[in-house]
Parts: structure tokens; C-alpha cells; sequence
């Protein structure tokens, strides 16, 4: 059992969380007269050190992932979906999340198609919660951060609400609030090229590259949010506005993190800085999935496809749902870290 603990924590360590990449950063600034004990020393290695790991596992990560996914295009997905009924094809649809689009904004399209396509309402949404909260790149990441069991119960909460969420839509019959042109869209079956293993690296690496190319910005934004706050942020600060002497944290984490736009790679550094800091575990997971599922543009593109009101209940479920979660997360961080 010591040995299985002991390669854990060097898989968790040394190549999920590259600590000996923090090491050589440090050194090398070092040797350049840069003293990584000041302020700004510690900013620019905490800068270089989280940029170069995150890229690192985002390109290695989107590519598994896409490859994967050239597996589940959109019309095989629906035709999986097609086959469950009841909770069981919510279930099926937040799972198919995850190894869809990485933010909010791309999910919405494949919403929207779904929805055309005839799909179940609670069943597209449990789709359109699941695939920016959660995604097998935010496990991994969120392990090399937060540790196993943190990364775990995450994902599966994450899930939960998805599930819950969608089948709450479900019963309350909103499809009348779907946009007129969305319910009368034909849908088209096309079948899907059967792709070869050459064909389907040659989609992952495509995708590599488009994904890399919209979420870097965000990733450089995040890390230096992170890095200010991990330096020049006083502890007591944050601890007071975020922490446990802070009944209304959770739900001040919610109310700011909503109106942003960023995916879970451009979250995790700020998230990490924010827990070094002593902000409260659940406030801190909170801040993160308000980010990814309840960004102003998506709310906007989402407005595009739904009425007000189905609009609205979505905002709805999600706030409360991760609310709730964030609180959880308070109250029983003790057993997690």
C-alpha cells in the first residue's frame, strides 16, 4: 500500500503538477540575479511555471480527448441519446459532456442541434450544464492542482447538477419555450465518415490547434490574475471577503464569477491562488463553475435558441445548484484536503 501511495503521489506531483518544472524555473531565475522570495520574483515564476504547465497538459489533453471525441461526432451522439429514456438518458447526456466542446459558447451549437434533432429538452440541457463544468481535461488538471479526491468529487457533483438539473427541465414541460425556428428545423441524419486511425490524429492535432488558439488568451488572463493574487494580495484580504468568516463567500463568488468568460483551464490558476490565500474550498469550486457555465456570452447565445423564461429557470437551477454545492464543499472541506 506505501508503494501504490508513493507512485501516486510522484504521478500527482512530479508529472500532474510538474513540481520539478517549478524547481528548474526557480533555479533559472535564480541564476539570472532575479531572487523569487520578492514579490515580483515570485510573480514572474509563478507566471512562467503555471503558463508552461497548464499548456502543457491542455495540448497534451485536448488531444487525447479529440480523439476520443472523433468517435462521438454529432449525429452519433444523438443516435446515442436517442436510445435512453427517463433519468437514464440524462445521465448518458452529461457523461457525453464531457468529452465534448471545453466552453460554454461551443456547447451551444451542439445544443441547439440537438434540440432540432427532437431530442428531449432536460436531456440537451443536462448536455449543455455538463460540457463546460465538466470535461476529462478539468479532472486531470484538477488533480494536478487539488489532488485526487478533490478533482473526483468535482466532476462527480458537477454531474449531479447536470442530471438534476436537466430532469427538473424535463418535468416542467418547458418545451414551448424554445425558440420557433429551433422546433421547426428539419433535422438531417447524416451518417458519419468512418475514419481511419491516421484520419482521426490528424482531426486531433486539428483540434489542438483550434482549441489552443482560443483558450491560450484566457489562460495568460487567469495566470496573471493568479499570479497577482498568489503575491501582492494580502492573505487577510482574501481570507475576509472569501473565507470562513464569510457566511455570504459562496454566493459572493457566484455573483462575480458568472458575468466572466473563460474555460475551466483559464479558471484553475486564479482558483489555485485563491486557496493558497485561505479562501474557503467550496467558495473557491464555486467561483470556478460559475465561470464555465454561467459566462455572459453563453447566457447571450443561449438567449438566441430559448425564451426568457426557459432562460431564466436554466440561470435558475444552476446558481441555486451550485450554491448548494459550494456550501457542501464548505462544510465538509476538512475531509477532502
Amino acid at each position: 500500500m506505501d508503494v501504490l501511495r508513493s507512485i501516486w503521489l510522484f504521478i500527482q506531483d512530479q508529472v500532474l503538477g510538474m513540481e520539478w518544472l517549478n524547481a528548474v524555473i526557480e533555479n533559472g531565475l535564480s541564476a539570472l540575479g532575479l531572487d523569487t522570495s520578492t514579490r515580483w520574483g515570485g510573480s514572474i515564476q509563478f507566471f512562467i511555471y503555471d503558463v508552461i504547465k497548464i499548456t502543457v497538459l491542455l495540448c497534451f489533453l485536448i488531444f487525447m480527448i479529440s480523439y476520443i471525441q472523433s468517435y462521438f461526432p454529432p449525429e452519433r451522439s444523438k443516435k446515442i441519446l436517442g436510445r435512453f429514456h427517463g433519468i437514464g438518458a440524462n445521465i448518458i447526456a452529461a457523461l457525453l459532456g464531457t468529452v465534448t466542446p471545453f466552453c460554454s459558447c461551443s456547447s451551444i451549437p451542439l445544443f441547439i442541434g440537438f434540440t432540432s434533432a427532437g431530442l428531449s429538452l432536460g436531456v440537451t440541457f443536462s448536455f449543455l450544464i455538463s460540457s463546460p463544468m465538466v470535461d476529462l481535461g478539468s479532472l486531470v488538471l484538477l488533480m494536478s492542482i487539488f489532488g485526487a479526491k478533490i478533482a473526483i468529487v468535482y466532476v462527480v457533483i458537477g454531474l449531479v447538477i447536470a442530471v438534476v438539473g436537466g430532469t427538473i427541465i424535463e418535468k416542467m414541460h418547458m418545451e414551448n419555450y424554445v425558440e420557433e425556428f429551433i422546433r421547426k428545423a428539419s433535422s438531417v441524419d447524416i451518417e458519419s465518415e468512418d475514419l481511419n486511425v491516421k484520419d482521426r490524429l490528424v482531426y486531433a492535432r486539428e483540434q489542438v490547434a483550434e482549441t489552443f488558439k482560443k483558450v491560450f488568451p484566457y489562460i495568460l488572463i487567469g495566470v496573471g490574475i493568479g499570479a497577482v493574487i498568489h503575491n501582492w494580495i494580502p492573505e487577510s484580504w482574501i481570507q475576509a471577503v472569501l473565507g470562513s468568516n464569510n457566511p455570504f463567500g459562496v454566493i459572493l463568488a457566484v455573483l462575480v464569477g458568472a458575468p466572466m468568460y473563460a474555460d475551466i483551464f483559464g479558471t484553475i490558476p486564479v482558483a489555485e491562488a485563491l486557496l493558497a490565500k485561505g479562501a474557503q474550498l467550496g467558495t473557491v469550486l464555486s467561483f470556478m463553475m460559475a465561470v464555465t457555465t454561467l459566462s455572459l456570452p453563453s447566457i447571450i447565445m443561449l438567449r438566441k435558441a430559448v425564451k426568457p423564461k426557459l432562460l431564466w429557470l436554466f440561470i435558475g437551477i444552476c446558481f441555486l445548484g451550485i450554491i448548494i454545492v459550494g456550501y457542501l464543499f464548505n462544510v465538509f472541506q476538512y475531509l477532502l484536503m
